[in-house]
């Protein structure tokens, strides 16, 4: 098959592109760095640059011609959420770079000849489409929260969904992507290497987790099998406590996990960002389920061992 992958040279795209291209796929990867995923090289693989006229109205003839070309398109465009402090600024960013950027996308697609159009659209989201909560269980069904990011995951949504009426279309709620050089995990793991680690703020939230490997493997399902349409959570089947994670995480390595992160240094550090660490949901991936989809990373501390090496 041949597959657009728009924001695809990121923590997710770096596991990613190897293994669709292993599936004997061709690709053209467009982003926002000017060599995405330099070290990977294959005959099979273009690289396009996604300059911010490009993301806006699409209309460079390279990227209309990528998307003409291609079967399938990968869209997990979007600012990191939680790297940097929720200004108002960076908040219109996290938004644009997710909303405007799949709107203009769309609006692309459906442009084309019809029998140009890319057949499949693969479009991310995220587990904080559902708010959070210490005692809910969000399955796909369950409703949007009414925070900020819930809002953010509705209208991302919601301009991926207006290609369901010439492409099959896909959506991915992400929960916690675990894997050794980046996300939640990339940033902990140092810390509890050194023998410092511990939950952050009180524990008991829940962390609704995937491992990048099945992240990726699930990816790679959804383009070639047609049954996948709709909505799905990106999650393993056993969510967990924050204790029960730093926990695990520490007898895997090996290290202690007793000493807490306040949750006063970590608002500091990413203010409003800081509730997607300090607040969190459990998350069944029931559509997954009866999908069929199996996971290779299903337990926790099975899970834990694969994404920290």
């Amino acid at each position: 098959m041949r597959i657009l992958l728009v924001g695809c040279s990121g923590f997710v795209g770096r596991a990613l592109v190897p293994l669709l291209l292993e599936g004997g796929h061709q690709l053209v990867l467009l982003s926002r760095s000017s060599t995405p995923l330099a070290s990977v090289q294959s005959p099979q693989l273009q690289r396009l640059q996604a300059d911010p006229a490009v993301a806006a109205t699409w209309q460079v003839p390279a990227v209309q011609e990528a998307l003409a070309s291609s079967e399938a398109v990968i869209n997990l465009a979007g600012e990191p959420i939680a790297e940097k402090r929720w200004s108002d600024a960076h908040r219109q960013l996290l938004s644009s770079s997710r909303i405007n950027t799949t709107r203009a996308l769309v609006a692309a697609m459906q442009a084309l000849p019809e029998a140009q159009r890319p057949k499949t659209l693969i479009s991310g989201s995220a587990i904080g489409y559902y708010g959070t909560s210490s005692s809910e269980r969000f399955r796909e069904a369950s409703g949007a929260g009414g925070d900020f990011l819930a809002g953010l995951c509705q209208a991302w949504e919601q301009e991926a969904q207006t290609a369901s009426a010439f492409a099959r279309v896909v959506i991915l709620r992400i929960g916690i992507v675990l894997g050794p050089d980046g996300g939640a995990l990339g940033k902990m793991l140092p810390v509890f290497r050194m023998g410092f680690g511990g939950p952050i703020g009180n524990g008991q939230q829940w962390m609704s987790w995937i491992t990048r490997h099945d992240l990726c493997r699930l990816i790679a399902e959804a383009l070639a099998n047609p049954a996948y349409q709709g909505t799905y959570n990106a999650v393993a089947p056993a969510p967990c406590s924050m204790a029960t994670f730093a926990s695990a995480l520490g007898q895997v390595l090996g290290r202690p996990s007793l000493l807490p992160v306040p949750a006063p240094i970590l608002q500091l550090l990413l203010g409003d960002g800081a509730k997607v660490v300090l607040e969190g949901q459990q998350v069944l991936s029931e559509r997954l389920q009866q999908q069929g989809f199996v996971f290779e990373d299903p337990e926790l501390s099975a899970a834990l061992a694969r994404a920290t090496t």
